[in-house]
């Protein structure tokens, strides 16, 4: 059997629901992009049965792959975890809500084939489709406001949790990030163009998945973590 060129994954915490969703709607639209294919759920330390029903896909595909973690490890670990332990070529990830739509899937996989090193998808420039509440709109903004400010960042959206990578490119990179869970993204996409990489950012359509909130605390720690990753680049140099 050929080695895949294209590996989706999918990191995970307590998401039964979801996935039973996400997992055939997924192998649905990858078939469609290519043959060669494999999926990874990086599960990090679920307790409510996720585990269970990806080894049950696991058992009945071989294209799916279990990255199981008995103790919570963060959503950036577990994606680093994922991409250096991917087959593909070209390396994508997407939140397991759906919340960007999977039609938009062609487009992020034929970005790094079209020989960008990033692409990521795009809540916030001219063309995309976005709903969500007010407060979670407002906050979205500033905060990229403020990763361009004070990181020289030319992306409109980092938290967009839809986006591919060129593996070669990017697995250099993952050792630096520091952040373990929600920041990574952020960071990646950072890093990534301090080093000169070639980032394609594409509109897309997005509805906010249930559950999604935006607490004060989570405006605190973003941008905490903000400022932390300035003084790592300009101070520390590291």
């Amino acid at each position: 059997m050929h080695e895949p060129d294209v590996t989706a994954v999918i990191p995970v915490f307590n998401d039964l629901r979801s996935l039973e969703i996400a997992i055939p709607k997924s192998l649905e639209h990858l078939s469609r992009i290519t043959e060669r294919f494999e999926l990874i759920i990086a599960e990090d330390g679920s307790t409510d049965g996720s585990t269970e029903l990806v080894r049950q896909y696991e058992q009945r595909d071989t294209r799916i792959h279990l990255l199981h973690s008995n103790d919570r490890q963060g959503r950036g670990k577990a994606l680093n975890r994922a991409i250096n332990e991917s087959k593909g070529k070209i390396v994508c990830y997407y939140d397991v809500d759906l919340a960007t739509d999977m039609h938009h899937l062609p487009e992020l996989i034929n970005s790094i084939r079209d020989g960008a090193d990033i692409a990521t998808g795009s809540r916030l420039i001219q063309g995309s489709d976005t709903v969500r509440t007010g407060g979670r709109d407002i906050a979205s903004r500033s905060y990229n406001f403020l990763v361009r400010l004070f990181l020289g960042s030319r992306i409109f959206d980092h938290q967009c949790g839809f986006k591919a990578f060129n593996k070669e490119h990017i697995l250099p990179i993952l050792p630096t990030i520091r952040s373990n869970h929600w920041f990574w993204d952020t960071e990646i996409l950072v890093r990534a163009q301090r080093r000169g990489s070639c980032v394609c950012e594409f509109p897309v359509r997005w509805r906010a998945g249930k559950g999604t909130t935006v607490k004060i605390k989570d405006v605190f720690e973003m941008g905490s973590s903000i400022l932390r990753l300035w003084w790592q680049i300009h101070v520390s140099k590291n």
